[in-house]
């Protein structure tokens, strides 16, 4: 299975802007569907975008379409999520997810994932 680490959280105000990355080690993402879920105190765990398998396909969660964009450096194994527009609901921890038998239908599922980073906690302040 791939290691995930995530890095790049942190306090921000509203309007601002934030990117965080999650790093593979051991293995590639080659293969894998490469997600990024969020959770708030209190909430379930919320789908925000993801890498299809082939990589070939990006899929947002709608609260956060056309403010969040997915990108990936595949020399440096890693997937990078850049928000924008920051909002007070943004605010939660960060997760990283990969799976290599995600279907299309089930990304947005975090239960089809089986690897899972440390998670970063995103701040958004007034």
């Amino acid at each position: 299975q791939v290691q995930l680490v995530e890095s790049g959280g942190g306090l921000v105000q509203t309007g601002g802007s934030l990117r965080v990355s999650c790093a593979a080690s051991g293995r590639s993402f080659s293969g894998y569907a490469v997600a990024w879920f969020r959770q708030a105190p209190g909430k379930e765990r919320e789908f925000v975008a993801c890498f299809s398998r082939s990589g070939g396909f990006t899929y947002y969660g709608d609260s956060v379409k056309g403010r969040f964009t997915l990108s990936r450096d595949n020399a440096k194994k890693t997937v990078y999520l850049q928000m924008n527009s920051l909002k007070l609901e943004d605010t939660g921890v960060y997760y990283c997810a990969a799976g290599r038998g995600v279907i299309t239908s089930s990304l947005g599922n975090h239960r089809a994932y089986t690897s899972w980073g440390q998670g970063t906690q995103v701040t958004v302040v007034a």
